[in-house]
């Protein structure tokens, strides 16, 4: 059970003699759903799995970059698709979520103008 909000009373519920335990976070098709409703620990994971694709995947599995055949297209298909799944739901509003996301987009940039 997840209590959501600053003034909720969490109170106990029971099915039959069993209390439900209660939950700080819930994971539901991929969207990391907190108590207080931040959606911080959301975007540290998206964040985080965008630099394992980057790193892992497309600079170390492609010899041969150039910007217009692979980077661009690798990006928006692995990368760009994964920050901006479900965006709508948990979409970032506290200024370092934004800003942590915004430097995937960066790197990806710096690594672009790097391989030309």
């Amino acid at each position: 059970m997840l209590h959501v909000g600053y003034n909720n009373m969490c109170a106990s519920y029971f099915i039959g003699n069993t209390e439900i335990q209660s939950i700080d976070e819930e994971r539901d098709l991929r969207v990391i759903v907190h108590k207080s409703l931040k959606v911080s620990s959301q975007c540290n994971k998206e964040v985080k799995e965008a630099y394992s694709i980057l790193g892992v995947i497309i600079n170390r599995c492609f010899l041969n970059k150039t910007k217009d055949t692979i980077l661009v297209p690798l990006y928006k298909s692995l990368v760009r698709s994964r920050l901006e799944y479900c965006v709508q739901a948990w979409r970032p509003y506290l200024d370092k979520d934004i800003e942590l996301m915004e430097k995937v987009r960066k790197r990806m940039i710096r690594n672009k103008n790097a391989k030309k």
